[in-house]
């Protein structure tokens, strides 16, 4: 791989871009130390890196706070990892000993560019190409030198040609005030006479359990084209069943790659939902999504879809269902990312009262801090009009119309994994206003969430 000329990193730029000694980070040595320090920087400047990394492995044993030497020692490894005689197991075992370093770094100084490209193109060279592209692309918003963006858009062009599968899972354990987003409402009024509801139908507490996964496999079948065949499937889980919901979706469809920075795919999708066991309804239809990339920072992301849904008991509800988004991420600095999304739907049911147009905007922001910790907030609003009245929820001649505003703040901890899953903390509050008596709502929630992506 090193002797790939894309791929290879000047041992100059090494020397000038990436050995260098973090601020804040230097200490009083012992002078026998010191000339263990200086005898790894000369084989590092030899490029001789496996006897290097013996040598600052001991040395960063004895002396954990230096992160100038925890940096080398993981780039040392990195190097030594693309070695051809080396073997696999081996060469995994040296990629984990780099990501560590890397990473314990970034816990404490997020901010630091030089060591977050190492980090990305560790994972890389492991295969894990979500998260390093990810990290690619927080190097670029940090603005490094031109030889370092010209060799990171290289890598880049590498991981959009080679993917092939992707996977991820995810469990959580959510505790919610309304499950079934239900109104606290008493009363109903008909006419001005009240009628009390039933106690059953209130708002009911719980706490679910959640557990969501699915893959994709991007077969090639061209230089710019991929075809992709994907599942996913989410469950939902509370005490009783009545608040079960299941959902397993297919799709399948061409990927096309207009240039190093566009590319649409035509996906045909089948999806089944479950409610309380019970099957509800299914999907058959069709979706157009495309990205560009604007700039090292920005990048715009569309979709449109249409599907036909058919219900297995309540057949009044069969009709079509179009959405349509247009969003952006921002990557401002390598510590923040910014994204947008806006959306406009339309739901044509056999019913009239039941036929409505949605448009929603949300927005939110996450920032790595010291310590490890990442932050997050997302908010959202959602209009849905609906084509009739709702009488009696609404007066005779009133259209119904709701209003849905959500507001989710998380957090987790970089340093923190089990088995490869991350924890994320995560407070979400929802509120629907609507014309409509017994259909507005308010619920608060919480996820403790464990992602793991492959």
């Amino acid at each position: 791989m090193l002797d790939q000329p894309i791929l290879r990193v000047p041992v100059l730029l090494l020397l000038l871009w990436f050995i260098g000694v973090p601020r804040g980070v230097a200490q009083e040595v012992a002078p026998s130390f010191d000339s263990r320090v200086k005898e790894a920087q000369q084989l590092l400047k030899a490029q001789k890196f496996g006897e290097a990394l013996p040598i600052l492995r001991a040395l960063t044993e004895a002396r954990p706070g230096r992160k100038d030497l925890v940096f080398l020692k993981g780039l040392t490894a990195l190097q030594v990892s693309q070695r051809r005689n080396v073997p696999a197991a081996a060469r995994e075992a040296l990629l984990d000993e780099a990501i560590a370093s890397f990473r314990t770094m970034l816990i404490d100084q997020p901010g630091l560019v030089r060591v977050r490209l190492e980090l990305a193109r560790a994972f890389f060279y492991k295969g894990e190409d979500g998260l390093s592209r990810e990290h690619f692309e927080r190097v670029l918003a940090g603005n490094p030198p031109g030889p370092v963006v010209a060799n990171v858009r290289q890598f880049l062009l590498r991981i959009r040609a080679r993917r092939r599968w992707s996977m991820y899972l995810g469990f959580a354990a959510a505790p919610d005030t309304n499950i079934g987003g239900a109104s606290d409402e008493r009363f109903i009024y008909i006419y001005g006479l009240p009628f009390r509801r039933d106690a059953e139908s209130l708002t009911k507490s719980g706490i679910g359990l959640s557990v969501w996964g699915g893959g994709e496999y991007q077969h090639p079948l061209g230089d710019r084209v991929r075809l992709r065949l994907g599942m996913n499937a989410s469950r939902n889980e509370y005490s009783g069943g009545e608040f079960d919901r299941m959902l397993v979706a297919l799709h399948a469809g061409p990927r096309v790659f207009v240039g190093r920075t566009t590319q649409f795919s035509i996906l045909g999708d089948w999806r089944h939902q479950w409610n309380a066991n019970d099957p509800n309804y299914f999907d058959l239809g069709g979706r157009v999504t495309a990205g560009h990339r604007f700039t090292r920072r920005l990048t715009v992301n569309g979709s449109a879809s249409w599907h036909d849904r058919r219900y297995r008991t309540r057949k009044f509800l069969d009709g079509p269902v179009r959405n349509f988004s247009l969003g952006a991420g921002w990557v401002l600095t390598p510590t923040i990312r910014l994204h947008a999304t806006a959306g406009y739907g339309r739901d044509r049911p056999l019913s009239l009262r039941y036929r409505n147009k949605s448009t929603w905007f949300e927005t939110g922001v996450s920032v790595a801090l010291p310590k490890g910790f990442t932050v997050g907030t997302n908010g959202g609003i959602r209009w849905t009009d609906y084509e009739a009245p709702w009488f009696p929820h609404t007066a005779e001649d009133e259209d119904r119309k709701d209003r849905t505003y959500s507001l989710r703040a998380s957090v987790h901890n970089r340093a923190l994994t089990f088995f490869g899953f991350s924890p994320e903390v995560s407070l979400i509050h929802e509120v629907r206003k609507t014309n409509a008596q017994l259909y507005d709502y308010k619920r608060t929630g919480g996820e403790l969430r464990f992602v793991r992506q492959f």
